[in-house]
C-alpha cells in the first residue's frame, strides 16, 4: 500500500470519527463500531472495494480473491432502483479504495450522489454500465414508446423503368387488389396537419372495373414515402399488390409485376423469415419488374418472409373523424406506425448489461484493470482470478445457449412485470413479448393491461414470468395469467437471494425457468 493510500486511511479515520460525533449528538443511530473485519477499514491494510449492488459485489469479490475485501451497499433482496443509502453506508464509502456502481440510472440517484460525495478525494467511483462497451460489452437503447419498436414499412419507386418507355417524369401505380385476412386492413399517410391520405381500405372493397381507385398509391420514380398499416383482428394477413409504370402524363400504363406481402399480426408464423425491426419498404422496380421488400436487411422476396405487427401495437381508433375509416371510435385496432426518424427511443441506455453473460465479463475486465491500478501489488492476483472467472462466465454463456434451444422456437415469448429482460432475449434469442410497466415504479394503464392480455392470448403464452422480490407489486400480471390459465414462474433481475446467491446462480436459474417454463416441462 502506497503512502498515499495510507494518508487517506488516516483522513477517513479521522472524517468518519467527526461525522459520527455529530450524528450521534443528534440522536441518530447508525455510526457504531462496525465490530468485525468484514466491513471496509482503514486500520488493517486490506485493500476495500465498495460496490452498490449484490450482483456487482459479486461480481468483484470473483475478482478481488483474497487480496481486497468487498462490501456491498444495496443487501441482497433489496431493489436497486429504490433502495436508500444508511449511515452505515457512508462509512464504508468513506473507507473505500475503490467504488463500483452500474450506472445509466439504475441506482436511485441519492445513490450515485452519496457514492461519488461519499469517498475520499481521489478515490475513484467507476460506473461500470458506461465504460463497459470499451471492454466489448453490447448496449441496448431504452424504447420511449413499445408501440413504436416495430418495423418501419414504407413504399418505394426503383429504376425508371426504360424498357417500358420510362423517364425520370413517369409514375409508378402501386393497388392493392385483394386483402385475405380475419379482419380489416388498411394503409394511409398522416399528413403536414394530421390528415390521413389513404392508400388502400378494405372495408370498401376493391373495385378492378375502376382501376382500382382509391386503393392506388402514385409515386414518382426513384421516390419514397412513409405509411402507417391498420388491421382490425388478430391473424395472419395477404395483400395482393399490382404495380404498373406510367411512362408519360397522357399515356397508358404498362404492368410490371403482381406480387403478394403477407402480415402476421399479434401471431408468430415459425416458417417464415420476420420482418420485425427496422427500416423496410414495398419497393416497386421499374428496370426488372418486381415487386420486393427493401430494407436495413437488403432485398427480401416477400413469398420467403411475414411482416410482423406485434401485440404492442394495439391501440384504440382515434375519436377524430378523419379516422373512421378505419373504424369506430374507442375500437382497438393493430397499428404500425409511420416512421418518424428521432421519435423511436430515447437517448438513454439500458442499465440491465448483465443479463448477458458476455457484458458481465466485460465487467470483470472494467474490475481487474482497475484493482489492478489501486493495488498493484497484487496485479498478478487480480489477473489470475480475471483469468478464471471469465473461463467460468464463457461457459456459463455457452450453456444459457444450450438451455434456451431446448425451448420450441414458437415458444421463445418472454413476457414480464417490467422491462428489464431485452439482454438476455437478444444475447439467447427470445422475443420481448410483453411487460406490464417499463418501470416497476410505474402503475400499468388500462391500455397496457389490455395489450397484455392480447399478446398472452394471440401468442398462446404458456407462461409469464415474476420476480420474487417484486410478488407484491405484480398482482395485475398473476390475476391476468390466472384468468388465462397461464403459469407463473420465477425470475430474477438486479439483486440475489438465498436461491440464487451469485450471479452465476442468478444466470443459470433465469435460464433453468425459462426452458422449463416456456417448454411446458
Amino acid at each position: 500500500m502506497g503512502h498515499a493510500a495510507s494518508s487517506r486511511r488516516g483522513l477517513a479515520k479521522s472524517l468518519c470519527a467527526n461525522v459520527c460525533t455529530v450524528l450521534l449528538s443528534a440522536g441518530l443511530a447508525g455510526c457504531a463500531a462496525a465490530g468485525g473485519a468484514s466491513l471496509p477499514s482503514r486500520d488493517d491494510g486490506i485493500t476495500d472495494v465498495v460496490a452498490s449492488t449484490p450482483i456487482i459485489a459479486d461480481i468483484a469479490r470473483h475478482v478481488a480473491g483474497d487480496a481486497a475485501r468487498v462490501t456491498a451497499l444495496i443487501p441482497n433482496t433489496a431493489d436497486p432502483h429504490t433502495y436508500e443509502l444508511t449511515l452505515r453506508d457512508v462509512r464504508n464509502l468513506a473507507n473505500a479504495d475503490i467504488a463500483f456502481n452500474n450506472g445509466l440510472l439504475l441506482e436511485q440517484q441519492s445513490v450515485l450522489r452519496t457514492m461519488d460525495n461519499g469517498v475520499l478525494p481521489g478515490t475513484e467511483v467507476v460506473a461500470l454500465a458506461d465504460v463497459a462497451a470499451n471492454q466489448g460489452a453490447t448496449v441496448i437503447p431504452l424504447v420511449e414508446n413499445m408501440a413504436l419498436d416495430t418495423v418501419w414499412l414504407g413504399l418505394r419507386a426503383q429504376g425508371i423503368g426504360a424498357r417500358h418507355g420510362g423517364s425520370a417524369h413517369s409514375e409508378v401505380h402501386l393497388s392493392v387488389t385483394d386483402v385475405e385476412g380475419p379482419g380489416d386492413a388498411a394503409a394511409y399517410i398522416t399528413g403536414t396537419f394530421g390528415q390521413p391520405e389513404i392508400f388502400f381500405n378494405s372495408r370498401d372493397g376493391f373495385d378492378a372495373s375502376r382501376g382500382y381507385e382509391g386503393d392506388t398509391a402514385t409515386l414518382p420514380v426513384d421516390a419514397h414515402t412513409h405509411m402507417s398499416w391498420s388491421f382490425s383482428k388478430p391473424g395472419t394477413y395477404t395483400l395482393h399488390l399490382s404495380a404498373s409504370l406510367v411512362p408519360d402524363e397522357g399515356k397508358p400504363p404498362e404492368h410490371i409485376a403482381d406480387q403478394t406481402v403477407r402480415f402476421t399480426v399479434g401471431t408468430e408464423d415459425g416458417a417464415s423469415k420476420k420482418i420485425d425491426s427496422g427500416h423496410y419498404d414495398i419497393a416497386v422496380n421499374a428496370d426488372d419488374n418486381s415487386i420486393n421488400l427493401v430494407g436495413d436487411g437488403g432485398t427480401i422476396d416477400p413469398k420467403k418472409a411475414v411482416v410482423s405487427v406485434p401485440n404492442q401495437t394495439l391501440q384504440p381508433i382515434p375519436g377524430d373523424p378523419n379516422f373512421r375509416f378505419l373504424g369506430t371510435a374507442g375500437d382497438e385496432t393493430y397499428l404500425l406506425p409511420q416512421a418518424v426518424l428521432g421519435k423511436h427511443v430515447h437517448g438513454e441506455l439500458d442499465p440491465h448489461l448483465w443479463h448477458n453473460a458476455k457484458n458481465a465479463m466485460a465487467y470483470v475486465k472494467v474490475i481487474r484493470d482497475k484493482l489492478i491500478a489501486v493495488d498493484p501489488e497484487h496485479a498478478a492476483d487480480y489477473q489470475q482470478n480475471a483469468r478464471t472467472y471469465l473461463d467460468e462466465l464463457d461457459r456459463l454463456d455457452r450453456e444459457i445457449k444450450r438451455q434456451v434451444d431446448t425451448i420450441p422456437e414458437a415458444r421463445r415469448h418472454l413476457v414480464t412485470a417490467h422491462d428489464g429482460y431485452a439482454y438476455f432475449a437478444v444475447a439467447y434469442g427470445l422475443d420481448v413479448a410483453g411487460f406490464v410497466t417499463p418501470n416497476p415504479e410505474i402503475e400499468p394503464s388500462t391500455r397496457d393491461l389490455v395489450s397484455l392480455t392480447r399478446t398472452l392470448e394471440n401468442l398462446k403464452v404458456p407462461a409469464v414470468f415474476i420476480e420474487p422480490t417484486m410478488a407484491g407489486r405484480t398482482r395485475e400480471l398473476q390475476q391476468i395469467a390466472d384468468r388465462l390459465g397461464v403459469s407463473v414462474c420465477q425470475i430474477r433481475s438486479d439483486t440475489l437471494d438465498d436461491t440464487a446467491p451469485t450471479y452465476v446462480d442468478l444466470m443459470r436459474t433465469n435460464a433453468e425457468s425459462m426452458a422449463n417454463c416456456l417448454s411446458g416441462a
